[in-house]
């Protein structure tokens, strides 16, 4: 963020996420830790887990992003060459020691590739917590709901064994609270997003929401709302940009640079699924349910959203994105998916054709969170704006 105006109000805030989005040794963690004494940091990857249940027990909930641009050394030993590389890159941060103050981690089962990872982790840092957590793709309430709830119960017991307080139901529910205030507020910026894309760029967007990985649910609230806040003060004009939803990225995350790219290329991103570990929920989650266990297994099995991680059943494969594509008034699609990463890569295909039948036009390219060269990938989103605004010129 350093072609901030000095006079932009949310430059302080915007500073302070970019900060957090760069913080690959933790020194918010190792902060926060010194803070509370006696409480755990408990890392997963960046894609959806349920994170009230940890703040419920007094932990923190920590975000692991890969290692962005950071040459891997160590890393590429420990995994074949064709698989995406977030793997990799997360190695060589524990073995680097940049992982250090995280008292566990949790992989949630996306891919073989994570589920791979987790028994890496756990013969490499045997002394380090770590939990698979596995996910149904059932959603009945008696089959996917039992097991999930049972995976959830497994691994709340195991973080207590290491530590943690046992979570209550009033600390549930707080935690859950305090999760749903976060996601009023990414909905807020949202739909300022749909509204007026040049008030709110998806780069400050992306900084802005990623920089909660290492953040409580009410803390993360809070720096959201000073942007918010800020918004409405600041002096920005509309442009004639085409509008698109972003989409394929998965847990791999795309350089910020990839970001800006786009937007320079003339597409303004009104809306993406970058930060699925803060976006995988669409709508709130029951704050008064009898049992708040049982609410966060409700709001898994009804409320996710639909990803390349997620059985639809008889649904049709794509429409979801038509939908999205729709309600966010965008003018076409394009697929950002990292280099081998199976599940958005098979599911591609399934949502270019349900993108022809609708007639929304898309284009798309593979990256890897360190991908430095970006000439090749502004070009081709240049050329797809201008071929979008040349068909909707057209008679």
């Amino acid at each position: 963020m350093t072609q901030i105006p000095d006079l932009d109000p949310a430059r302080e805030v915007l500073r302070r996420a970019l900060a957090l989005n760069q913080d690959n040794g933790l020194v918010q963690v190792k902060v926060w830790k010194a803070a509370h004494p006696g409480q755990l940091a408990i890392g997963h990857m960046p894609i959806y887990v349920p994170r009230p249940l940890l703040e419920a027990m007094g932990c923190l909930p920590v975000a692991v992003f890969g290692a962005g641009e950071k040459e891997i050394v160590r890393g590429d030993s420990y995994f074949q060459s064709y698989i995406c590389h977030i793997p990799r890159s997360t190695i060589e941060l524990g073995l680097a020691q940049a992982l250090a103050d995280l008292d566990g981690m949790i992989f949630p089962a996306i891919c073989d590739v994570i589920r791979n990872l987790s028994g890496m982790w756990q013969m490499l840092f045997p002394d380090v917590y770590t939990a698979y957590l596995d996910v149904p793709q059932n959603f009945h309430p008696e089959v996917g709901g039992r097991f999930y709830r049972r995976e959830l119960e497994r691994i709340s017991k195991e973080v207590v064994a290491r530590g943690a307080k046992p979570w209550s139901t009033d600390s549930l529910r707080q935690a859950i609270r305090e999760e749903n205030g976060r996601r009023a507020a990414l909905e807020r910026l949202t739909a300022i997003r749909h509204r007026e894309p040049w008030r709110v760029p998806a780069s400050e967007a992306y900084v802005l929401t990623r920089a909660g990985g290492a953040l409580l649910a009410a803390e993360h609230r809070k720096l959201l709302e000073a942007y918010l806040e800020a918004v409405p003060r600041r002096a920005s004009v509309g442009r004639d940009n085409v509008r698109v939803v972003l989409v394929g990225a998965f847990c791999e995350q795309p350089p910020l640079t990839l970001i800006r790219n786009l937007e320079r290329a003339g597409c303004d991103i009104v809306e993406d699924d970058l930060q699925l570990g803060f976006t995988y929920l669409e709508g709130a989650i029951e704050e008064e349910a009898a049992d708040p266990l049982d609410a966060l297994v409700g709001a898994f099995l009804e409320k996710g959203s639909a990803t390349a991680s997620r059985y639809i059943g008889n649904d049709q494969k794509g429409a979801s994105l038509v939908q999205r594509v729709k309600r966010a008034g965008a003018d076409g699609v394009i697929f950002a998916a990292a280099s081998f990463c199976d599940p958005a890569l098979l599911d591609e295909p399934m949502l270019e054709a349900a993108l022809e039948n609708a007639g929304i036009p898309y284009t798309s390219f593979k990256f890897a969170e360190n991908t430095g060269q970006f000439q090749v990938i502004r070009e081709q989103a240049g050329a797809f704006s201008d071929a979008v605004r040349l068909w909707e010129a057209a008679p």
